[in-house]
């Protein structure tokens, strides 16, 4: 009875460390790793990979995007109107993405997803933000960490580029992936966790 007993705890314990080995595991897509919960410099919460997916242009992965949150959350309206701390990472896997095609795709996805008075409000930032961008290649990430009170904070390549200040400069950002007209239907719904790759 007491051998069976033991039996039982270990084969428990064995099963609860490999649940809790399980959440904590990254999560991979197209060979990139995006850990299950990550902690940023200057955020007192860890944040919650909400979701991941791909960008594809036609046939062509560009990037892997991922969202982190502090509590994880479906509904791109909820997200866009929280002042909440946020992570997106761009894991680039085409061989190149020359600085004018990004900075376009910049000014188009804001276009696209914010009315013409919140562009004009932004506009000299976004200005700002694209100069901090040169050509991207495989292999490279791009981090931009929203710090509420301080701003946008963008990491290109490992560096620490500047900190864009605003929750409305965040917001506008946030709607290329998660507002009305995204960069694709796929990866919104990707990074909501609404699909799973």
């Amino acid at each position: 009875m007491k051998t069976s007993a033991r039996m039982y705890q270990i084969f428990f314990s064995s099963f609860l460390l490999l649940t809790l080995n399980t959440n904590l595991a990254a999560r991979e897509i197209a060979g990139v790793n995006l850990k299950e919960q990550i902690s940023v410099e200057a955020i007192d919460k860890p944040l919650k990979l909400n979701g991941a997916g791909i960008r594809y242009k036609i046939f062509f992965k560009i990037y892997v995007g991922a969202l982190y949150l502090s509590e994880k959350q479906s509904s791109a309206d909820v997200i866009l109107k929280a002042n909440q701390p946020s992570r997106i990472a761009m894991h680039f896997l085409y061989d190149e993405v020359e600085k004018k095609k990004l900075v376009n795709a910049w000014i188009e996805g804001f276009k696209d997803n914010i009315d013409s008075k919140a562009y004009s409000a932004v506009k000299d930032r976004l200005d700002k933000f694209n100069q901090m961008f040169s050509d991207l290649h495989e292999g490279d990430v791009v981090l931009l960490d929203y710090i509420p009170g301080k701003g946008t904070r963008v990491t290109i390549k490992g560096d620490i580029k500047g900190v864009i200040e605003g929750a409305d400069f965040n917001r506008a950002l946030l709607s290329v992936w998660l507002g009305e007209e995204p960069v694709t239907e796929d990866l919104k719904e990707a990074m909501l966790g609404l699909e799973n790759d």
